[in-house]
């Protein structure tokens, strides 16, 4: 289970204890196992006050002033109300697993695996039946596949025309918004970014087909207002999905102090949007609710919603989808052009079993 913690509509998650959790018994060969882990500085973020925007940015697009300061302001709020009620527990939880370095250290660190995690896997699909994790040769380098997964490599478009007849109960997605930050970045480093989409692109992708009669659909969004309003008035409408509310996934450090400040205008936030739909009779998802975790240094490596997003559909064992997947999840079909970017076996550590019988006894103390 990723939840550390969950109370009215508050819930605290532990990525980096959920990864060590899913890959602690490993298949290497049908009669030795090993236990890995993220390596621990992919976790090791410090609060950083300072802004990396230039002051010209402030005085960009004024008329969006006023609702990202209303929303900055709502996220707060939530986020001192989640203080009052989260246990003693789960603050030592965090503050015990979760290492400190500098942030120009893990800025480091991350474009370091970025670049070392570059590969040529189009039109190459696979899976892991078995409910244990495996290790694996693909293209001459080794991965980490996650139980009972899938994993279509190659374009988006493509990857959801080959699992036509499939049905899923949930459904998540990461696009690559278009934006002006990863435009630069390409320019600086083409290593550095990846291939970004038009709203109206997301629209076509052919996703309808693949909706169960009940679907949960959860979509990761930027905090610009103009990918807010295309994903509600454009894409949700074309992909036959209806709006139903936003949640925010606040990222913290590990002594929980929000990743930055609660901003004014267009700049950074401590937060992201997700944007919650659904397709048929989906019942009870609540209309507020705010998600803490320590975020990984990883780009684009999001937290792990299935165990949230279940306790919505009625299947006792949802069939989940996972568009643009930059890692693995158990029991979840993952398609995009990097779906085992994040599952390389350079990003881990084997752990010893000592460690791994203390993983197991924190989180009992903790459930």
């Amino acid at each position: 289970m990723s939840v550390l913690f969950k109370k009215e509509n508050f819930c605290a998650l532990d990525h980096q204890g959920y990864i060590s959790k899913t890959y602690e018994k490993v298949i290497i060969t049908p009669d030795k196992f090993k236990s890995y882990a993220l390596a621990g500085s992919i976790f090791s973020i410090s609060n950083n006050f300072t802004s990396d925007l230039k002051s010209g940015n402030s005085r960009k697009r004024k008329k969006d002033k006023s609702i990202i300061n209303q929303e900055a302001s709502s996220v707060q709020i939530k986020f001192e109300k989640f203080l009052q009620f989260i246990s003693i527990d789960v603050i030592e939880h965090f503050k015990q697993n979760y290492n400190l370095v500098d942030t120009s250290s893990v800025r480091n660190i991350a474009k370091k695996y970025f670049e070392s995690t570059i590969f040529e896997h189009a039109n190459i699909s696979g899976g892991n039946d078995s409910n244990l994790p495996v290790k694996c040769k693909i293209c001459d380098d080794y991965f980490l596949i996650p139980q009972n997964s899938r994993f279509l490599c190659g374009d988006i478009k493509d990857g959801c025309k080959k699992l036509h007849g499939n049905k899923y109960n949930i459904v998540i997605a990461d696009p690559p918004w278009w934006n002006k930050y990863i435009r630069r970045l390409k320019a600086a480093n083409s290593k550095l970014s990846y291939s970004m989409m038009y709203n109206e692109d997301i629209a076509t992708i052919p996703v309808t087909n693949l909706f169960a009669d009940n679907c949960l659909v959860a979509v990761w969004c930027t905090n610009s207002p103009s990918n807010v309003t295309a994903l509600k008035e454009l894409i949700f409408p074309n992909w036959g999905v209806e709006y139903v509310t936003t949640w925010y996934w606040l990222k913290v450090t590990r002594d929980l102090k929000p990743l930055c400040e609660f901003n004014t205008g267009c700049k950074k936030q401590p937060y992201e949007r997700l944007i919650i739909g659904k397709v048929g009779d989906v019942k009870n998802i609540p209309e507020e609710n705010l998600i803490v975790s320590v975020p990984s240094a990883l780009h684009s490596h999001k937290p792990p919603l299935l165990d949230i997003l279940s306790s919505y559909i009625a299947p006792e064992k949802p069939q989940a989808l996972e568009l643009f997947a930059r890692y693995l999840l158990p029991n979840t079909t993952s398609i995009g052009y990097e779906p085992l970017k994040w599952q390389h076996i350079s990003l881990f550590e084997v752990l010893d079993q000592n460690k791994t019988d203390l993983c197991a006894l924190n989180e009992q103390n903790l459930t």
